[in-house]
Parts: structure tokens; C-alpha cells; sequence
């Protein structure tokens, strides 16, 4: 982790707990807000090459002055256990076996648990990012969705919303999704993680007015409590998937 981002230290600490609870090792790497791109591709180099680490994750995001890109992609793909390696991504796109990002993953794991088969379903994405909407999209592609991806660009993003068995919202924006954007009965993933204050009270919430969609929505993830728990168990289980692939 680079600099002290809180809710970055969040993250690390719950991935972390999450590690040693499964029984596995990890290493955590704490560096200054200015570390140079030198140094840190140095770091990433090294770990590259040590047989004891099978998987590395630099927590995003990274300080203005260095490369998110450039740190990525000099991470070994098969120890890219955040998914976003170039060849990862393409992979992906094109429906081969890959490291996936665990917010994607996590949220494909929950629809399949409630939804069953999804073949025929009509999802409907909010967001187009490269750590959650594009992977969504080409896993839900995956699992013969009929898939719609909408962004700030979309006219009356609420129309398209309303036509869809499945919604899931990536657009970092408090309390977007309406009641009435919503096909009753539709299931309805929030990805979505806001800081905000409510009556004078400061709280996390999602990108969906969850009060009053749960009323329409035949299922519904809770923001805190829901895709981002998941998250942390995928991101375990793809540490451990990729120590068997390097026949640890």
C-alpha cells in the first residue's frame, strides 16, 4: 500500500485478516505517499520473482505521480490476483480461463446463488470501469445474459434500468438507483461504497436507494454487508487458486 488512504487501510487490513484466516501467509508492504515509480517497480519486480509469493495486489488508488498502468502490468500475470493485468483482461473478454477482479466475481457468485441459471437474463450495468463494469459485463456475457452496459452518456438510463432482470450499480454515485427504475422482482447488486452524511450522521451507502428498492426488488445486496464481504472472500479464494496453479 502506498501513502494512508483511509479507506485504502480498510481494505488492507480486512484482506489481511481474511488471509490469515484461511490459513494462509501474507506480506504487507507500507510505503511513503512519495515513493518514486523507480522504487516501486523495484518492489514489484522482487516479488515477481520470489517463489514464496504467489500473489500480489497493490492497493488502488495509488498517489498522482505514479503510473497505476505501468505498476499493473509489471505485476506476473499469474500472480495478478486483482485480475487487471492486461492479458488478464483480455482473457477474460474473451471468455478464457483468467484471474477475474473479486468485485465482479463476487457478485456473479450471488446472482448464481439466488438467480440459477441466468441464461436469457436481461442485466443491465451502471458503469463502464475497468475494476467493475467491463468485467461484469463480459461475465455476465459469460453465464448468456443479454447484456446492457449504460454510463453518464446514456439518455434516460431509468427506461433501460426498468427493462432488466438484473441491475447492477458501479457508478460511485449516492443513492442513484430508484424504486422506480426498478422491474419488480428484478434482482438488484450494489456495488457501490459512498461516504456520506444522513441527519447529521456521516454513513456509508450504496450507489441504490436501498429503503425503498428493497420494496420492488425480489433480492438486493445491503450496503455495508453485502458484495464487499464477498469481495474479501474471493479475493482469498483466488490467492489460493493461484498457489495451486504455481504447484505450491
Amino acid at each position: 500500500m502506498v501513502g494512508e488512504d483511509p479507506a485504502s487501510q480498510v481494505y488492507v487490513r480486512n484482506k489481511v485478516l481474511r488471509v490469515a484466516e484461511s490459513g494462509m501467509k501474507s506480506f504487507e508492504y507500507k510505503l511513503a505517499a512519495d515513493v518514486s515509480q523507480a522504487e516501486l517497480n523495484d518492489l514489484i519486480d522482487e516479488l515477481n520473482w520470489n517463489s514464496e509469493v504467489n500473489g500480489i495486489l497493490v492497493q488502488l488508488p495509488l498517489p498522482a505521480h505514479l503510473s497505476e498502468d505501468e505498476i499493473i502490468n509489471a505485476i506476473e500475470p499469474n500472480k495478478d490476483v486483482d485480475g487487471f493485468h492486461l492479458l488478464n483482461v483480455g482473457a477474460l473478454a474473451s471468455g478464457k480461463d483468467s484471474l477475474v477482479p473479486c468485485t465482479p466475481q463476487g457478485s456473479m457468485t450471488m446472482l448464481k446463488d439466488v438467480l440459477g441459471d441466468l441464461t436469457g437474463k436481461h442485466a443491465v450495468v451502471i458503469g463502464r470501469s475497468n475494476i467493475v463494469g467491463k468485467p461484469m459485463a463480459a461475465l455476465l456475457l459469460q453465464a448468456n445474459c443479454t447484456v446492457t452496459i449504460v454510463h453518464s452518456r446514456t439518455p434516460d438510463i431509468a427506461a433501460v434500468c426498468r427493462q432488466a432482470d438484473i441491475v447492477v450499480a458501479a457508478v460511485g454515485v449516492p443513492q442513484l438507483v430508484k424504486a422506480d427504475w426498478i422491474k419488480p422482482g428484478a434482482a438488484v447488486i450494489d456495488v457501490g461504497i459512498n461516504a456520506t452524511v444522513v441527519d447529521g450522521v456521516r454513513k456509508l451507502v450504496g450507489d441504490v436507494d436501498f429503503a425503498h428498492v428493497e420494496k420492488v426488488a425480489g433480492a438486493i445486496t445491503p450496503v455495508p454487508g453485502g458484495v464487499g464481504f464477498n469481495d474479501y472472500c474471493k479475493f482469498t479464494a483466488k490467492h489460493l487458486k493461484s498457489c495451486i496453479d504455481s504447484n505450491v
